[in-house]
């Protein structure tokens, strides 16, 4: 008899120790502890996430990681916003861009460095990567652009009326794309086989999918993985944010601190499928995660305000427009050719470093 893995026991594992911690304040130590937990929740449920997605195929796979982790990171958000007793107005907007930057410079960039240095050229599909990136450009422009300058609310915020129609044209604009995704032009968004990467059974650059037993198994473990993790952000949320006070960090930075331990796994299966030559895998999961994070994230957290106390701030601040603006230009160029040398990732990652770098030092 196999003992079970280390991704069978740890969705149990962290809602035990949830069990065990729910309604607490911990400190340093029981804090320290409860992130491991929470780490390894995050790491089993999207892992959980790719083996379900083996069995659907591309680029189901790959919708399918990117709802999970927004599932994720809309958690840690509210859970946050509705344990905290200081203002948490920004949050939402601080880490939906975070994990925007996060995904759009860092998890492409390190994709197509990879890609490049192992291929000579990271290869794609221009059509594919083009549509997502376009609507990733759209939702940042409607959600996080927009309330800096429309006039019905003092500062940069969204009048009800105008956040309600924000939500509406989110869900509309990832329908969308999910429709020319998966049936309209799904062979846009499939891996690009120039006969340089390894082959298996699917043609998908992954193992061989896993049967319908393991398929329902990682499922059931995916949702108890999900749970854990939004409870456990809900008992981490005044650690984390004390930490962040304690090494002198803005407040803001509590946003970076969420979309990092959110897209860490998503960074390392998109890394994964560059290394197999699958970077139009990887490019799925990085404008699929940005898209996610913003079009569903906003409408849940648009509904969400209708309880929580406070101003809801959209509106990036005029140095997170230059980032983003500056983000926008150099993916568009890298998209366009559908190949990129090492160049084009180490820019990205350099953006990337700028975006931390004054997330801390504004």
């Amino acid at each position: 008899m196999s003992r079970p893995s280390w991704t069978t026991v740890t969705p149990v594992a962290a809602l035990v120790v949830l069990g065990l911690t729910w309604g607490s304040h911990p400190g340093v130590v029981a804090a320290a502890g409860i992130g491991v937990f929470l780490v390894g929740a995050v790491l089993s449920a999207v892992h959980h996430a790719e083996v379900v997605a083996h069995r659907v195929g591309e680029p189901f796979g790959s919708l399918l990681l990117a709802v999970a982790v927004t599932v994720i990171e809309v958690g840690l958000i509210v859970s946050l916003m509705v344990g905290s007793e200081g203002d948490t107005s920004a949050l939402a907007r601080d880490t939906v861009f975070a994990a925007a930057m996060i995904t759009v410079n860092g998890i492409a960039g390190l994709a197509l460095v990879i890609g490049a240095v192992k291929y000579r050229m990271a290869v794609f599909n221009p059509e594919g990567a083009g549509s997502a990136l376009t609507t990733v450009v759209a939702l940042a422009a409607l959600t996080l652009v927009l309330p800096r300058f429309t006039t019905s609310e003092p500062g940069p915020e969204f009048s009800s009326s105008q956040l309600a129609f924000a939500a509406v044209a989110s869900l509309a604009l990832y329908g969308i794309f999910v429709f020319t995704q998966t049936v309209r032009h799904r062979d846009f968004f499939l891996p690009v086989d120039d006969g340089r990467g390894p082959a298996d059974e699917d043609g998908d650059g992954h193992a061989d999918p896993p049967d319908d037993r393991a398929a329902l198994a990682s499922l059931v473990l995916l949702l108890l993985g999900l749970v854990a993790v939004v409870g456990l952000a809900k008992v981490e949320s005044y650690p984390i944010q004390d930490g962040v006070a304690a090494v002198g960090f803005p407040e803001s930075f509590v946003g970076v601190v969420i979309a990092l331990v959110v897209l860490l796994p998503e960074s390392i299966a998109a890394a994964r499928a560059a290394a197999r030559n699958r970077v139009q895998t990887s490019l799925n999961l990085a404008y699929g995660s940005a898209m996610a994070s913003i079009g569903l994230t906003i409408p849940v957290i648009a509904v969400a305000s209708i309880w929580l106390d406070g101003p809801l701030v959209l509106g990036l601040e005029p140095m997170q427009m230059v980032l983003l603006v500056v983000s926008v230009i150099t993916a568009v160029l890298t998209v366009v050719p559908g190949r990129a040398k090492t160049l084009h990732g180490l820019v990205h990652l350099v953006l990337l470093a700028a975006f931390v770098f004054l997330s801390i030092k504004p």
